[in-house]
């Protein structure tokens, strides 16, 4: 009898002390899960912020949308009745097109930043490196040109890079809606200064914008910042409010979006 007690103490404490280290384990495994899966305050952040720029971005690009479909109505009617020329409609439906691209694009960045921010483990750590250790448009000619005249003006090539896909999404033959041309969406004014005499052409566009950011960089004593501001808006608006990045929603947003962008900079 004592002896069947005895086992049947044994018993009894081995299956607590089981049922002890099952509790202990999934502890550690929803624990060790959550730490793996949740992103990092910061990252939570930024991309908070991204998003935030984001949308307002889409926000003004969508009024803008907005205004250029109404005129578009009228002038549509102008030239059924004969008023305006056809070359100036077609102008308008050019323009009218290259803000509603701009509109999906932004979009399309929307949708990339709610997705969720991938967790790196030890195996995919290496490939994601691997991934960082250059940039490219998609186009070797433009990628080799922008290092090039990076490299004759002095201007980090990845600065012009960054410009370059928020300016014009490394199209060509974009035209903007307030007439700024090309990859580098020089404007008439700013290419003429530059001798650019073709700004869709790839090489004229690119080394005027990089002549320009060089420019724009030595004005405000190396202000990355201030540099992009003055591109966007341009240098008189940036002096205006005392070398400070102008109170214009766009231009803030410009800024920190290629800043975000940049402070990322891979090994080019």
């Amino acid at each position: 009898m004592a002896l069947k007690e005895k086992f049947a103490r044994f018993t009894f404490f081995s299956l607590l002390l089981g049922i002890s280290l099952v509790f202990a384990l999934s502890a550690v495994s929803a624990s060790a899960q959550t730490a793996t899966a949740s992103p990092t305050p910061a990252a939570t952040d930024a991309k908070g912020e991204l998003k935030s720029s984001l949308s307002a971005l889409s926000t003004l690009y969508q009024s803008e949308v907005t205004k250029l479909e109404e005129k578009q109505k009228q002038s549509k009617e102008l030239y059924t009745d004969g008023l305006i020329s056809r070359v100036e409609f077609e102008k308008g439906e050019k323009t009218l097109a290259d803000a509603r691209a701009k509109v999906e694009e932004v979009a399309k960045q929307i949708e990339q930043a709610n997705k969720p921010v991938p967790v790196l483990n030890a195996d995919m750590a290496v490939g994601a490196a691997e991934s960082m250790v250059a940039w490219s448009t998609g186009n070797i000619r433009i990628d080799n040109l922008i290092r090039f005249y990076g490299k004759q003006h002095g201007v980090d090539p990845f600065l012009i890079y960054c410009t370059m896909s928020q300016e014009s999404g490394f199209s060509s033959g974009a035209t903007s809606y307030k007439g700024a041309q090309g990859l580098m969406q020089l404007m008439p004014g700013t290419a003429a200064r530059y001798g650019v005499t073709n700004p869709y052409d790839p090489a004229q566009s690119i080394s005027g914008g990089a002549r320009y950011l060089k420019d724009l960089l030595k004005m405000f004593n190396g202000r990355v910042d201030l540099a992009l501001a003055g591109y966007n808006a341009g240098e008189g608006a940036v002096m205006k409010y005392g070398n400070t990045v102008p109170p214009y929603s766009e231009t803030r947003n410009y800024v920190k979006l290629i800043l975000q962008r940049y402070n990322k900079k891979p090994v080019s």
